[in-house]
């Protein structure tokens, strides 16, 4: 594990580290903070995936929760959204493919399926590789995120509620099959039959019999995003008829951006903490 840097944090450890990915084939990169508790203790770990365009940067420098995981005694892991290299393949102009925007599955389309295998990554290598190095309670994890991030926070806990205790989104992508801008990534990447979609598809794996008990959403009405691209409503909706919690919250004047995220950190935290003991 190569450290890019380490920064004390409300008595804690912000840290930014690297290493050789089997799964993407690149070096990859990823933030920790370690809170002061962890010293002494296992902690429990709480996993948060950034959205399209962002970087593990983008939550560790903007959503201002290191204060409360200090308090509560949370490890917070942020990995990157994409693979990342010269010899990755990339779509320069389009935001919505590529570096950056690898959507947390696994793809199986060349020349995509090389590298990007952020599924397998976030669920297996990187959970494997840093529990060797953290005091990481692996009997304690929970995991959340926004807009891209949030879609890969809920479809990864649908198929792990075994792993995890815990999942929260901001402003997810709760039907990407469906939503204007993540449809076509997922025919590049995972080729154009849609029944391949439905394992990295909130509202799919709802009807094809996954469960969770109960998820939190917070949703900005002011997101220019939201009719075409989140659209919660759908996942309300895909689990009418089932024993799944939703906890919706929508809320008047917020956008997309990480002043929204930062707002409402506090209780994401807070929210993980009490289902993770």
């Amino acid at each position: 594990m190569k450290v890019l840097s380490q920064n004390t944090a409300f008595g804690g450890m912000q840290g930014v580290f690297a290493h050789d990915s089997e799964a993407c084939k690149t070096e990859m990169t990823f933030a920790v903070f370690v809170p002061p508790q962890a010293i002494k203790e296992p902690r429990p770990v709480l996993w948060y995936l950034s959205g399209l365009t962002c970087t593990h940067a983008n939550v560790m420098e903007k959503g201002e929760y290191r204060r409360m995981a200090a308090e509560l005694g949370l490890i917070v892991v942020c990995p990157d959204t994409s693979p990342r290299g010269n010899e990755v393949p990339d779509e320069i102009t389009n935001w919505q493919m590529g570096k950056g925007a690898g959507f947390y599955l696994d793809a199986t389309e060349a020349p995509w399926a090389e590298n990007y295998q952020m599924y397998s990554y976030v669920t297996e290598e990187l959970p494997n590789f840093l529990s060797q190095h953290f005091r990481m309670d692996m009997d304690r994890q929970g995991i959340f995120g926004h807009s891209m991030g949030g879609h890969g926070a809920m479809t990864i806990a649908l198929k792990h509620p075994d792993r995890f205790k815990s999942c929260s989104a901001f402003a997810p992508i709760v039907e990407p099959s469906t939503a204007d801008w993540s449809a076509p990534a997922f025919e590049k990447y995972l080729g154009a039959d849609k029944a391949a979609w439905r394992q990295y598809d909130a509202c799919a794996l709802v009807a094809d019999g996954a469960r969770f008990p109960e998820f939190l959403i917070d949703q900005g009405k002011a997101d220019g995003f939201l009719d075409n691209g989140l659209r919660p409503w759908l996942f309300e909706e895909a689990i009418k008829d089932t024993d799944i919690k939703l906890t919706l919250r929508m809320h008047e004047r917020y956008d997309h951006s990480y002043y929204f995220i930062s707002t409402f950190m506090d209780d994401h935290l807070k929210w993980h903490a009490e289902r993770l003991g």
